[in-house]
């Protein structure tokens, strides 16, 4: 509008916009840049396919397999491709049971009887012998004796219980500094009862839990310690190992539909590696364990069946910013974050990059650090960054953002005093940047989402839009303000050295124009407008009036 252009009234004097637009304005056209988003303040999304290393059988798509009618040697000679099935050749196992213990019960519910170094045989009753590392135990017919160890413990018609717990086979009990240490020596077969159903679900199909049982059973041979006082361990460095107590008839009916099987290449027995769920394809150890040779019956499969598995694909959950940058042990503030991935997809190490330099850690370690369950993930990251200045009303702001390794990324906004509401979609580059410009028209909290993660909220604040259109007849200034604040005031400063100071005030009018009574001199003029509601101040171009 005509009105609002500058005008030069009938006075000696020249009157000048100034092109720079105050502490909190625009100035009209420009727009205030975004910082730089910071991966120190952003949301890391984590998620991920399967459980477990990876190499091997995975149990999950073996089950799959099972359900589309595969028999069990079909199952492991897709997972262990050039293998075949042979005989066992062992008969008998040590599984490591106690160690370093001060004292032990071997007890039974039936007479049972104990051997010492000597050889000579001591019968027991029923009930428990409980000892130290002195190893007194009480014959049936006499006082308690010091046996000479190691001892072996053989049962009569029912079971040893170590600790209260029933196993198959002897006990050996044996003294090594100072402490008690326990093996039980059971029969290969016997002691698969006890670890296949500890090791795959007892209520899945037949074959699934046949193909486990070879696998276990190889695996056993495959690890088994030769030259040590043990064979085995009970738990996972080894295979899981329940005893009785863990046997199912299931399970029992898949070892001894398999009794004596094993898998061989080249005439040897193969180490059996075994997990949960594949996430979609196995991978090769060189991929998971970088110092692991090439091995011909372990090589990367696709494992189409793993789809039924609950853990296919996990995730996706958010992890603290502070959390990753340790887990990376991250040299000062985290500015990127770099993955480097194996043929299956299984991420081999994670690079931080930080202000004062970089750090790598294995897939792995950060699979421990973070307790995910498998190397095959991804590092979303959603950071939001508002201008580095208040935003004029009206004009756009320029947010900046990263949404990386992400499925779907959308906007949402909060205008003060409102709830969250979709903005639409976004669009990330290549190279997971976001740059998002809306026209603003009042304080807006803005943050991107993908699923149920969000960014940190992004605030932009905003402030009105004040601008000089004319001067009366040299004893006034007249302006306006968007948004209309009517009733506001507006201070009509002139700037002394350094500092601006009020010398009048204006009331904005119901249609936003404002009019200051005032005698204009030399020297630079401003309005300045502090409204409120959620509003930054903002004040106008600078008016600088010079002597004509």
């Amino acid at each position: 509008m005509d009105r609002r252009r500058l005008l030069v009234a009938a006075l000696a004097l020249t009157v000048l916009l100034a092109g720079s637009a105050g502490a909190y304005s625009s100035g009209g056209a420009k727009r205030r840049a975004a910082a730089t988003p910071s991966l120190a303040q952003a949301t890391f999304v984590i998620s991920g396919r399967g459980w477990g290393h990876g190499v091997g059988m995975a149990q999950w798509g073996a089950y799959g397999f099972a359900q589309q009618g595969f028999s069990y040697d079909e199952i492991l000679s897709h997972y262990y491709p050039g293998t075949t099935l042979g005989p066992a050749g062992v008969a008998r196992v040590r599984v490591l049971l106690a160690q370093s213990s001060r004292r032990l019960t071997v007890s039974s519910e039936a007479p049972f009887r104990v051997r010492d170094a000597t050889g000579e045989i001591w019968e027991l009753g029923a009930g428990a012998q409980r000892f130290g590392p002195g190893l007194r135990v009480k014959p049936i017919d006499g006082p308690a004796q010091q046996l000479s160890g190691p001892l072996l413990f053989m049962p009569g018609t029912l079971p040893l219980r170590l600790d209260g717990r029933p196993y198959r086979g002897q006990l050996q009990v044996s003294v090594a500094n100072g402490a008690l240490r326990a093996v039980n020596s059971v029969a290969l077969e016997g002691y698969l009862l006890g670890v296949v159903p500890s090791e795959m679900p007892h209520s899945w199909l037949p074959e699934a839990l046949k193909a486990q049982a070879v696998a276990a059973r190889s695996y056993a041979l495959a690890v088994r310690k030769t030259g040590s006082w043990f064979d085995l361990y009970p738990d996972t460095r080894s295979q899981v190992y329940r005893g009785i107590a863990g046997e199912w008839p299931s399970a029992t009916q898949a070892v001894q539909e398999t009794a004596g099987e094993v898998l061989l290449y080249g005439g040897h027995v193969v180490k059996t590696y075994f997990f949960s769920s594949s996430g979609g394809r196995t991978a090769a150890p060189s991929e998971v364990w970088p110092s692991s040779p090439l091995v011909p019956y372990l090589v990367s499969v696709a494992d189409p069946y793993d789809t039924i598995s609950p853990y296919h694909r996990w995730g996706p959950f958010v992890v603290a910013p502070k959390r990753v940058a340790r887990a990376l042990s991250a040299r000062g503030r985290l500015v990127d974050i770099r993955t480097t991935t194996g043929p299956s997809g299984r991420v081999r190490s994670v690079t931080a990059i930080g202000s004062q330099g970089e750090s790598t850690v294995t897939g792995a370690d950060l699979r421990r650090a973070l307790g995910m369950r498998s190397t095959w993930f991804r590092i979303g990251v959603l950071a939001l960054t508002p201008p580095t200045a208040p935003v004029t009303f009206g004009a756009r702001a320029s947010l900046s953002g990263v949404a990386r390794n992400l499925p779907s990324v959308s906007l949402e906004q909060r205008p003060a005093g409102s709830p969250w509401r979709q903005a639409g979609a976004v669009s990330p580059q290549p190279d997971g940047t976001v740059s998002i410009a809306p026209k603003l028209r009042g304080p807006t909290d803005y943050r991107l989402m993908s699923g149920s993660a969000r960014s940190r909220v992004a605030h932009v604040a905003v402030a009105p839009r004040v601008r000089f259109y004319g001067l009366g007849d040299g004893t006034s200034l007249r302006g306006y303000a968007r948004p209309i604040f009517p009733g506001a005031s507006v201070a009509i400063q002139r700037l002394g050295g350094t500092t601006w100071s009020t010398i009048v005030r204006a009331t904005i009018a119901e249609n936003g124009d404002f009019e200051a009574g005032l005698t204009l001199s030399p020297g630079e003029y401003r309005a300045r407008l502090a409204p409120g509601g959620g509003f930054v101040p903002g004040v106008s171009p600078t008016l600088r009036v010079r002597a004509g």
